[in-house]
Parts: structure tokens; sequence; C-alpha cells
């Protein structure tokens, strides 16, 4: 390199391929209520006209099958939220699901499409698992048991995706490729000790690490079904909400998702904010993994690679990487897999049912996102807000 010369800019991803384009101007502008409602309202209307045109898709896919749409939607209702039992069980399905949807929300604040949360909920509970087993055998109590193999699984799901944003950072490594790979290793590791050197002498069907035993297992919340990882999402979402909107990192973040090259040029830390976000996907997707533990399998096994991680993809872009939105969204996704079961019995179709109809939602949700700037009733008239 010629002394003096500019050194070259890190390959940086501008938020997904989005660009911001610097503005100049002598006038300035301030946003007013009618703006701020406007770009709320065509933030929720894209949304839910994906969702309408999707669930036309699909009822045109059912019509081929000679399945009425109408009984599908009904039992998909009734199968999510048509009992008190339906509702619990929608609510229970929808705890990892919020938690793998925060996983690929917060990197994509920051401008990176991070889609490993699978591989780090699979090695977050199997991190929790197997310091379970010293854990249990040598009777430490359980108020101290449950929280480190809590911290654990965050801790391990955590570095485990920051080695994607280091990548990214230090390497110009894509992180959707790398992520992706990343979480067909962790499901090796995961399978090279369950069925090796942890594995339970008991587990001859299934190979598993050995059970954690009631004790140790994640009670329900009271007068519920429901286990207190929903409790946890939700405490999550709004903590995440706050430090992305509230905090000079969630703003530093957001400028960096805008044009990483512009926030690396006045000197925000964009290489450790890029590893930071990471890593706390990872520890979300890393605790969705302790509470299907510690609250529905008891140990690790391959029932941990159930498509949560790939799922929450889909719901953050539903929700628009909003934290907050992403509940009641994972709710929306929690009835539908609730329901696979009473639609697989009443209209003799297979469980993957369900999933056609995601992925329908996937693709038209993606489609849409070229929509957005391009209805003139959400646009504010040229100059209206000028002062």
């Amino acid at each position: 390199m010629r002394s003096g010369a500019a050194p070259a800019a890190p390959p940086y991803p501008l938020s997904g391929g989005r660009q911001m384009t610097a503005v100049t101007t002598d006038t300035p502008v301030r946003l007013t209520d009618s703006t701020k409602f406007r770009a709320w309202a065509e933030a929720v209307a894209i949304p839910v006209g994906a969702l309408v045109v999707s669930a036309l898709i699909f009822s045109i896919f059912l019509i081929f099958l000679g399945k009425s749409p109408v009984d599908y939607f009904q039992l998909l209702w009734k199968g999510g939220f048509g009992t008190s039992f339906s509702i619990q069980n929608t609510l229970q399905r929808a705890a990892p699901l919020i938690l793998c949807g925060l996983a690929f929300a917060i990197p994509a604040q920051i401008g990176l499409t991070m889609i490993g949360a699978e591989g780090a909920l699979v090695l977050g509970g199997f991190s929790a698992a197997a310091i379970a087993i010293p854990l249990v055998t040598g009777g430490v109590p359980v108020v101290l048991a449950m929280p480190i193999m809590a911290l654990c699984a965050m801790a391990v799901g955590g570095a485990w995706i920051a080695i994607v944003g280091w990548l990214r950072h230090a390497r110009g490594v894509n992180e959707t490729i790398s992520s992706l790979l990343m979480t067909y290793i962790a499901i090796a590791i995961m399978n090279f000790f369950v069925e090796g050197a942890l594995r339970d002498p008991g587990s001859a069907n299934k190979p598993s690490t050995m059970p954690i035993g009631k004790d140790y297992m994640v009670g329900y919340i009271p007068g519920t079904d429901i286990h207190w990882g929903l409790v946890a999402g939700i405490v999550l979402a709004i903590a995440l909400q706050i430090l992305m909107t509230r905090t000079t990192f969630g703003f530093a973040a957001r400028v960096t998702g805008g044009n990483a090259r512009a926030a690396l040029a006045q000197g925000l830390p964009v290489g450790r904010l890029m590893v930071a976000c990471t890593a706390i996907a990872g520890a979300c997707a890393g605790l969705a993994g302790y509470y299907e533990v510690a609250a529905i399998h008891g140990q690790a096994n391959a029932s941990l690679v159930a498509g949560y991680g790939f799922t929450g993809i889909l719901i953050s872009f539903l929700a628009r990487h909003n934290p907050i939105m992403i509940l009641p969204v994972a709710v929306m996704f929690g009835a539908i897999e609730a329901s696979g079961g009473l639609i697989q019995r009443r209209m003799d179709m297979p469980d993957a049912t369900a999933l056609v109809l995601q992925g329908i939602i996937f693709v038209v949700l993606l489609t849409s996102e070229t929509l957005y700037g391009r209805f003139a009733i959400f646009q504010q008239k040229a100059g209206a807000e000028r002062t």
C-alpha cells in the first residue's frame, strides 16, 4: 500500500442490501404525527396484506387437494385458540419461537442476516443437559443448578453466534452462509456426544443424555400448563426493545445497520457492535434450548432439532424485526403448530401441511418487501413537512 493511502473499507453489509443515502439540504425536516402514522400504517398494512395473499394461495392449494379451505382455517382457529387447553398449548409452543425470533431480529437491526438460531438453540440445550450431569449427580441444590444450566446455555449459544459476527467484521465472511453452516456443525457436535461419550445407557431406541430429573425441571406458571420460558421470552422482548430504542448502544447499532461505512467513519465501534448483537442473538437462542431441555424433554436428544430457529426467521420478518411485535406473531405461529394434530385427524392431512403454509407466507412476505415506499397513500406529500 502506498504511504499515506487510505485503507480499504471493510465489506460491511448495508442493512441487508439497503443503503442509506445522505441527503443534504439547508431546510430542516421534522417528523409530524401524520408522518409517523403513515409509516406505522405502512409497516402494518403490508405484512397483513402478505398474510391475506398467503391465505388465498394456500386455499388454492387446499382446493387442488380436494380439501375445504374454510374447514382448514376453522380447525386452525379451534386447535390454536378454541379451548383453554388449545390456548395453553399455543402459548407453550410460542415460547421458543419468541426467543428464536429475537435471535434473528437483533442482528437484523445492525444489518446482518443471521440464520443460525437453530444451531445456537441445539448447542445451548445440549450444553445445559451436559452441565446438568455433574450438578445432578453431585446433588447441587436446585436453586443453584437451574441458573447455572441457563447461564451455560446462554453463554455457549452467545459465543457460538458471536463467531459469526467476528467473521463478518474481521474477515468479511458472509454471515448468512457462515451461520447456516455453523448450524449443521452444532447439530453434529450434539449428535457426536449424545450418541457417544454422554449417551445414557438407558436410552436404547433414541440416543439421549442422562435425564436431569423431575426436581431439576422448570415448573409451570401457577394455574396453567405453560412453562416459565414464555415469561422469559416476554421479559427479554421488552428488555431488548428498550435496549435497541432507548440506549446509545441501540442507536449506534441502528446507525450501523443503516450504513456501516458511515458509522465507521463517524468513529462508531462497528466490529464490537456486530459481535455484541450476534452474541445477544445467540444467547436468546441458547436460552430457548435450555427451556426445551429443562421444561419439555428433560434431556438432550434429536428432538432439539425442531425447526424453531428457522421459523423464528419468518416471525422476525413478519414483525419487521421489532422485539415487541414478535410476541403476537410468535403466538400466531404457535397456534399453527398447535393445531397440526387436530387438522391431521379431522382432515386426514399430514402434519407437514403447516410447513407448506409457513413456506408460502415466507415467500409472499419476502416479495412484499419490494412494496415499501410504493403506495402514495403512505407517503407524505413533498414539501409538506418542511419548516
